[in-house]
């Protein structure tokens, strides 16, 4: 279990999110209006992310579910972040949206 030293705090997670994909407001939104943000353990590499980000972009283009900046995610993992390790997490809205 992390410690709250290595878990920023929640402003300092919407702080992370300065407009890089188009989901960038929405999630600082969810974390202003009580959403949970969950850090994850350790930090994966870029190669690792990308694949899991990749796949899920294709997957949900086959099925027809629509996202939000995921396109755009993947676009940035490729062309950077190379050879960096990366901090993950989840944010969910208060509403559960």
């Amino acid at each position: 279990m992390a410690t709250e030293d290595n878990n920023p705090s929640q402003p300092d997670v919407t702080a992370m999110l300065k407009g890089q994909t188009s989901a960038c407001k929405a999630a600082r939104d969810a974390v202003a209006a009580g959403g949970e943000v969950m850090l994850f353990e350790g930090r994966p590499p870029q190669w690792m992310v990308f694949g899991i980000a990749a796949t899920r972009l294709r997957r949900s283009l086959k099925i027809g579910l629509t996202t939000l900046g995921l396109d755009e995610t993947v676009e940035i993992l490729r062309a950077r972040h190379r050879d960096e390790q990366l901090r993950t997490g989840n944010i969910v809205a208060a509403d559960r949206s």
